[in-house]
């Protein structure tokens, strides 16, 4: 027989910190549809509000232990936050290689306006005769 360890909080204090973790998979699942919709703006201020829920539940995570179950639940609860965080990091690495590139190219573009200037050709003059 298992034997299932209880926590001093019993099993509301329980839920409170496994919805803690339910929470912050939510908030994951929302940076990763930002990530995937190439909304950069949004996923800066959900990855915000991200860390300062990691530290909340850190601190819960300290005063309030799980049972067997409850420990089984939040390790299912942080494979897929961590597998989602591996997706949200690799569009980022993507992302960061794509400036990277605009910006190289925006590089090259002004070293070549500055080395070679404006490229204009004066029609009138060069194609008109000059009275002999």
């Amino acid at each position: 027989m298992r034997h299932h360890q209880r926590p001093p909080g019993g099993p509301d204090a329980q839920q409170v910190l496994l919805g803690a973790y339910e929470a912050l998979l939510d908030r994951s699942s929302r940076m990763l549809d930002s990530a995937r919709d190439a909304d950069w703006e949004a996923l800066v201020d959900l990855e915000t509000q991200y860390v300062v829920q990691v530290e909340h539940i850190s601190r819960l995570d300290a005063e309030l232990p799980l049972d067997d179950e409850g420990g089984e639940r939040k390790v299912k609860l942080l494979e897929r936050i961590l597998e989602q965080d591996l997706e949200i990091r690799q569009r980022l690495v993507a992302r960061r290689d794509e400036l990277d590139r605009l910006i190289g190219s925006g590089r090259r573009q002004l070293a070549l306006s500055r080395t070679y200037g404006p490229q204009t050709i004066d029609a009138e003059q060069r194609f008109t005769k000059k009275p002999s």
